[in-house]
């Protein structure tokens, strides 16, 4: 990866058999990313079988072959670069997981990729997460219509695909305007990362030239130090050394800090990141730090630390967005699941169910519904049961959003309008 250039997370999102998984190979594929000696395996083992002229389908087959038997090719968290980006895709195969790492990842992704296949359009997850990606805020998209080759490289099953799409992304109010189609093949290569002559009636951009035109992400040093503490360790001859992953500002050695909700604070006297201490770190940046004065056990994971001047917000309330996703029976006021922000998970109870959305226009549906239920959009009011740091999307978009789980499920995901912090 080279040193200037600029990070994106990019989303893969799409039904799951729409090829996201085989998609993602090409690109790694197409951009280096496969490792050499990994290729070179695959490429004898073609060559033995005598299936020669070295196949990209055929290290992708051995890749789902190996996921399948669970060998570590990790597509939850694959790096590729293209001239403009370091890309780092957020997927996870799993759907429910996706959900999870979508919403309370360190991995908010800034763009995404909606694969659709041309042989079957929009389907029930295509909503979900279009759906999902809406209210989480991705703001641009690429729709790649996956699969041509299958119907025969036809420009009408690709317009009637796109006419549906960009109906499902106008019920969401994305931006269509904003929204780039392009027909692919994610298997045979066609308009990935060259244009192809199977689709001479297509002359927009190809994916790669597509994800070098996204917009550059805005670097979130201008917001105040945000880092949510993943682990607290003693470590002798140092103390305490609090783990976690920098989501907003900058730390410098000598800055007073304070953790919530646990309310403590003191002065960074060391930052230590892969094994080497740093004078400062900055968004996206791992690090392990020490705090003057802090003991083991005066703060936890879920903590947030924050400038001791601008500290973290603790809410007594919050008001939030949020999408119900799956729930076998319907939700009402006094439910109390479990929420997952940052690294915090806290039991809340949903205290009213103020208005529910209509989720095709972004219109108020119903004032003070007595209930929701898989699929419907609502702002609601939420008491966490025990302290818990949470910020406004609108000011920190990267504390601002969280999932609702239950019974070992994703029930619904959300992002916080506006807190109420404790007094």
């Amino acid at each position: 990866m080279s040193e200037d250039s600029q990070h994106q997370n990019l989303a893969i999102i799409g039904h799951v058999d729409h090829g996201k998984s085989t998609l993602v190979g090409r690109l790694l594929y197409e951009t280096g990313s496969i490792p050499e000696h990994v290729i070179e395996q695959h490429r004898e083992e073609a060559e033995e079988k005598g299936k020669g002229g070295f196949e990209f389908a055929y290290v992708m087959d051995n890749l789902s072959e190996e996921r399948e038997r669970g060998v570590t090719i990790d597509i939850a968290h694959q790096e590729f670069s293209t001239d403009e980006y370091d890309f780092t895709i957020v997927d996870t195969p799993g759907h429910r997981d996706f959900v999870k790492n979508m919403i309370t990842g360190a991995s908010q992704a800034d763009h995404a990729v909606l694969v659709v296949a041309a042989d079957d359009g929009v389907a029930p997850q295509t909503q979900e997460h279009v759906f999902l990606a809406r209210t989480l805020g991705i703001d641009e998209l690429i729709v790649a219509v996956n699969k041509m080759d299958i119907v025969d490289y036809k420009e009408s099953t690709y317009d009637e695909v796109v006419e549906e799409v960009t109906q499902l992304l106008n019920q969401v109010q994305f931006n269509t305007e904003d929204a780039s189609f392009i027909p692919v093949s994610a298997f045979e290569g066609d308009n990935v990362a060259e244009h192809s002559e199977n689709t001479d009636w297509y002359d927009g951009e190809i994916i790669l030239e597509a994800l070098n035109s996204l917009p550059e992400p805005e670097p979130p040093t201008d917001a105040p130090l945000r880092l949510p503490i993943q682990d607290v360790y003693t470590i002798s001859g140092i103390g305490t050394v609090p783990v976690g992953r920098i989501e907003t500002g900058i730390m410098n050695v000598g800055d007073s800090v304070s953790f919530q909700p646990s309310d403590v604070s003191g002065e960074v006297k060391t930052i230590e990141m892969h094994h080497e201490e740093v004078p400062e770190a900055r968004p996206g940046d791992n690090v392990g730090f020490n705090v003057r004065g802090i003991g083991k056990d005066d703060i936890r994971r879920g903590d947030v630390c924050g400038p001791a001047d601008d500290p973290p917000s603790v809410a007594e309330t919050f008001q939030a967005q949020i999408v119900v996703m799956q729930h076998p029976s319907v939700i009402t006021a006094g439910y109390t699941p479990v929420f997952h922000a940052h690294t915090a998970q806290v039991a809340c109870t949903i205290e009213s169910i103020d208005r529910k959305m209509d989720p095709s226009s972004g219109e108020v549906a119903d004032e003070d519904p007595d209930y929701i239920q898989s699929g419907d959009a609502a702002v609601v009011t939420i008491r966490p049961q025990k302290p818990l740091s949470i910020e406004p999307s609108s000011e920190i978009p990267e504390l601002g959003s969280f999932a609702i789980r239950d019974m070992g499920q994703t029930i619904a995901a959300g992002k916080v309008l506006e807190v109420h912090e404790r007094s």
